[in-house]
């Protein structure tokens, strides 16, 4: 069986969902099916090439793609759990850059496909909190971060680094609406950063990151609320001070810049003790760090995490 390289793939299927192949009479069903691939069948999605089992996966039940794909945040697709699969089929993810500057020795702008060649790609099986009190637990493929990180020799000043995600709102619909300040970003520490838990995630399941769970390229902190996660990422930049988060600039009392999971600290307007495993019915008690306390916790030895939540 011929295949197809995965670049050419994913240019192929942007061009398909453009429409620009409507001028045969067979291109229709090809979009058709170009869609259906993207929103509802994962197996379809082209598998990602030279994986390797990275370390920290648990052996909890993953949850199904169904799942992982229909029922998520990502408003800048609209605010209901369904509407990124219903409305991120046509976002364009390739060609797509994303740019490395600030306080490092090698500033550069990289094209996705260049950067997927930097380091071997590692499938991560981590859980995954959302501040809402719902979790999953999602096979990840991706690129740890700290690798990145140190081929790009942040300076003596780089304490923070800072994420921006695209602004577009001719593809993006929710960004027409004032939910949120538009573009989204994100930060971290940089021993946060360069944690080796911490993943650039390029893939779910083994192949190509889906549209609407962030596609070409999200973060993925496990032991930190999923809103962390920032989606399309299009700017790293690395930074002397703490640098703006989109959630806790809209509610800083609600959202906190850590965002570390915690069952001892409450959101304002509901409990944290528990959560629901999407596919379970009866809630689980949430651990400390999203059960990551082993790896993570000395982090913030001496931080008083109720108050830097």
């Amino acid at each position: 069986m011929k295949v197809t390289p995965l670049p050419l793939y994913l240019r192929r299927r942007e061009f398909l969902a453009l429409g620009a192949g409507g001028v045969v009479g067979g291109a229709a069903m090809s979009l058709s099916l170009a869609r259906s691939a993207r929103s509802d069948g994962g197996p379809s999605l082209p598998p990602l090439p030279n994986l390797k089992k990275g370390p920290f996966s648990t052996d909890e039940r993953q949850n199904s793609f169904e799942d992982i794909t229909h029922y998520n945040n990502y408003y800048e697709f609209g605010t209901d759990k369904t509407d990124p699969a219903a409305n991120a089929s046509a976002f364009p993810t390739r060609p797509w850059k994303i740019a490395f500057e600030g306080e490092i020795k090698n500033p550069q702008s990289v094209e996705v496909d260049e950067l997927l060649k930097w380091f071997p790609l590692e499938e991560r099986v981590y859980r995954m909190r959302c501040v809402e009190a719902w979790s999953m637990v999602i096979p990840w493929v991706g690129l740890p971060l700290g690798d990145i990180i140190r081929k790009l020799e942040p300076t003596q000043r780089a304490r923070y680094v800072a994420f921006t995600s695209r602004l577009d709102p001719t593809m993006m619909p929710g960004q027409r609406r004032p939910v949120l300040d538009w573009p989204y970003v994100e930060g971290l520490r940089l021993d946060e950063a360069t944690h080796p838990l911490t993943l650039l995630a390029v893939g779910l399941y083994g192949r190509v990151l889906p549209n609407q769970n962030g596609a070409p390229l999200r973060l993925v902190v496990p032991w930190k609320y999923g809103f962390k996660g920032i989606k399309a990422i299009t700017k790293v930049r690395f930074v002397e001070k703490e640098p703006p988060t989109t959630w806790n600039r809209m509610a800083p009392n609600e959202y906190g810049f850590y965002a570390n999971v915690n069952p001892e600290v409450d959101h304002p307007r509901w409990s944290q003790a528990k959560e629901r495993r999407i596919g379970e019915f009866f809630k689980r008690k949430t651990l400390p760090f999203n059960g990551y306390a082993d790896q993570v916790a000395r982090l913030y030895e001496g931080m008083d995490l109720r108050r830097s939540y």
